[in-house]
């Protein structure tokens, strides 16, 4: 069968199967069916069961082995029932992935049979081995023993033939392996820490949850022409390509229509997703062309983060079936956008209040200002932190570029809140304090009605921005684990509240009031956090300049920005909110070092054998061309119309060699500076060596190659090009 034939049969068979998977019901009626959801709980387990189990969930309580047990029996029961054989413990290490290994619901029946058996013990814990995931020196390869533990809070749920259950991964001597483990650590910190500080206001709060809303940004690429490029396949990024003439300049992609066969596959994507109960709700063209975006309603924290990590696998293998691949890469192309992740995260009590929300009398407004503020000083504090927890190889692709936020952390108020906080800090506390919710504006068309304008515009420069009710941590990149975000904020506001709380009972201790020991403590915050405050534009030189004198971190390199985990009181902050201790943080830094080294490496081999076996055997077979025919013209023509005729490709044919000469020159060059790095055995020296080194060929060769792809013949060039890449047809 010719490879034209065999495609078309593939996408028709792809066809058959997005329509008999796509639901005529409505959403309500399917969303979370995949789900060991509380309904599904209800159904299966016992009053006695149901009980003890969302008591534990609501409540953070362990959960003892005769409760596993029965929810083990009506897992099993409701799996089975849906046409399930296996289950796995699913878990998130530190590769920004998720991990599963799947067991079949088997055992003998001791009568040469099987049985279906899934046990309490099973459900609750497990020993993956999976001693090849990075772990910083945590374990040795002989010392492989790890295990995963289920996390109630998060509910099972089943893909194709698997019932996978939400774990975290620890080492046998306890520390954590993954993401989700000090995520939620660093949840229950901040909620004992806001806790607290919200009973200065209402003392009938018993808990805070944090919420966050991601927004997942994403290229898609035709199948075909993704296969035809080396490096997307292994790289997820074009290393090569001269940008296209058109790209994003008209503005033309941007909330516009979405493409038909785009259209077709987020139906079926969010089809997938709501009966994987996540709650996806938003979707259009973003800025450049062929990208897009997903965003769901919010959800407490560490479920949001699961349901992200889910989606980012769901996503591709539902773009298999519409002969499209997913690109969750931060800078896929060159000149245009790249993807991120903005992270909105926000915090509410258990009686409905949201803490970055204004009230509408002077307590509430203080407490929103308590929470503001501290927010603002543990941005302060930790802006080198945060900035090391969104940091990589792919995302210093992004940062400062395209509308994305610039290397440097700063937070984003808007006029109204900077107006109200410089009054704050400039009152006595007999002064009123007043925040509007929304105020109005009228646009002054009679058909027009009054908007509500929320109480900040938006700035898109900023890396950490007050959206109204909300902090946008707009830093992140598209292919990470929220987690590494979402654990540093809470933790670092945590910190900061449990030193708010602190500073407030001194005041007290030396006889003041309680309000008058949260305003003056507020007001010294204000004043000290102002470094971090900046509603300008990110882009500009004179910021970069400005941020210096501020003290803030302004560091550049990927592989140093990551030392601000070491800092002492980085050290302090961890250790005292309990999320992670210092054996843990010094691992995560030598995974980070290493992922950043294998990374830089992997594009150095791949750039390596597409320039010397791709590249330029085609521009020297083209150049040999242009020589037969530059001699066919001397033979042809007087030697004064030979001069004239055979100047311009005579002109080409230089620089062309001078263009081949630079790229084999530079490869040899970027070969031997990988090998000199490659013997440094310190992961911290060997990153920075690749960083100073290796990267900065990168782009010195694509340069010249992007410039041979504007002068060899277009039916030669061997990989498809940008203007093919970023069209879908």
């Amino acid at each position: 069968m010719s490879i034209s034939r065999f495609n078309a049969v593939e996408k028709a068979s792809n066809r058959k199967a997005v329509e008999a998977i796509t639901p005529k019901q409505k959403v309500s009626e399917y969303y979370g069916e995949n789900v060991f959801n509380r309904k599904a709980m209800q159904k299966y387990l016992s009053k006695e069961t149901y009980k003890a189990l969302t008591h534990a969930i609501d409540n953070g309580t362990p959960i003892d082995r005769e409760i596993a047990n029965h929810v083990a029996a009506g897992m099993r029961m409701w799996a089975l029932e849906k046409g399930v054989t296996h289950y796995t413990h699913w878990f998130q290490p530190l590769t920004d992935g998720t991990a599963e290994k799947h067991d079949a619901f088997v055992e003998h029946d001791g009568n040469g049979g099987m049985i279906e058996e899934f046990s309490g013990k099973l459900l609750a814990q497990q020993e993956p081995d999976a001693s090849s995931f990075p772990n910083g020196g945590l374990r040795n390869t002989f010392e492989a023993r790890g295990y995963s533990a289920w996390d109630p809070s998060s509910p099972a749920f089943i893909v194709d033939d698997t019932l996978c259950i939400p774990t975290v991964f620890i080492a046998y001597t306890g520390e954590a392996l993954d993401y989700k483990t000090p995520l939620i650590r660093s949840v229950e910190a901040l909620n004992k820490a806001a806790k607290e500080v919200c009973n200065y206001f209402n003392e009938d709060v018993h808990k805070v949850i944090t919420y966050l809303g991601w927004e997942q940004e994403y290229f898609l690429v035709d199948e075909e022409l993704y296969s035809a490029r080396p490096d997307l396949s292994l790289t997820e990024r074009t290393l090569l390509g001269h940008e296209s003439a058109k790209n994003q300049q008209l503005d033309d992609h941007y909330f516009g229509a979405i493409p038909s066969r785009v259209q077709e596959f987020m139906k079926d994507l969010e089809v997938e997703c709501y009966k994987l109960g996540i709650p996806v709700k938003t979707r259009h063209n973003e800025v450049a062309p062929n990208q897009f975006e997903l965003a769901p309603i919010y959800e407490e924290c560490n479920l949001a983060n699961d349901h992200n990590q889910l989606l980012m696998s769901v996503m591709k293998r539902v773009s298999r079936r519409h002969n499209f691949r997913v690109l969750l890469h931060e800078k896929p192309f060159m000149g245009v956008n790249g993807s991120g992740k903005h992270c909105n995260w926000s915090m509410g009590t258990d009686t409905g209040i949201n803490l970055f929300s204004p009230g509408k009398d002077r307590e509430d407004n203080l407490r929103f200002i308590t929470f503001v503020v501290n927010t603002l000083m543990a941005v302060y504090k930790y802006n080198a932190l945060l900035k090391a927890s969104i940091a990589s190889a792919t995302n210093a692709h992004r940062l400062g570029a395209n509308e994305a936020p610039p290397a440097i952390i700063s937070s984003f108020l808007g006029t109204q809140i900077s107006e109200v906080l410089d009054k704050f800090e400039n009152s006595s506390i007999e002064d009123a304090i007043e925040v509007d919710d929304k105020k109005r504006l009228s646009l002054g068309f009679g058909q027009i009605p009054e908007l509500l304008l929320d109480n900040t515009d938006r700035n898109r420069t900023s890396p950490f921005a007050f959206t109204g009710n909300r902090f946008e941590f707009r830093a992140p990149g598209s292919s990470v684990n929220c987690g590494s975000a979402m654990l540093a904020v809470n933790s670092a506001v945590a910190h900061q509240l449990q030193q708010f709380k602190k500073d407030v009972e001194t005041l007290q201790a030396a006889g003041k009031s309680k309000e008058v020991a949260i305003f003056e403590t507020l007001k010294a915050y204000i004043k000290e956090s102002k470094p971090i405050r900046f509603d300008g534009n990110g882009y500009c030189d004179e910021w970069k300049e400005e941020a210096a004198r501020r003290g803030l971190d302004c560091e550049n390199s990927v592989p140093l920005q990551y030392d601000a985990y070491l800092k002492p009181e980085v050290i302090r902050m961890f250790k005292e909110t309990g999320v992670l201790n210092e054996k843990e943080l010094e691992a995560r830094n030598e995974v980070k070092w290493e992922i950043y080294i294998k990374k830089v490496q992997i594009e150095a081999r791949v750039l390596g054998d597409l320039s010397m076996n791709h590249i330029i055997p085609v521009v020297l077979h083209y150049q040999s061309l242009l020589l037969s025919n530059i001699t066919k013209l001397k033979e042809t023509f007087s030697p004064e119309e030979y001069e004239d005729l055979s100047a311009e490709p005579r002109r080409l044919v230089r620089k062309i060699s001078k263009h081949v000469n630079a790229v084999t020159r530079m490869t040899d060059e970027m070969i031997e500076a990988r090998k000199k790095a490659n013997v440094i055995t310190d992961l911290r020296s060997k990153a920075i060596a690749y960083h100073d080194t290796v990267v900065p060929f990168l782009d010195d060769i694509r340069e010249h190659i992007d410039e041979l792809e504007l002068m060899v013949d277009n039916q030669m060039w061997p990989l498809p090009k940008y203007r093919e890449l970023l069209f879908i047809r």
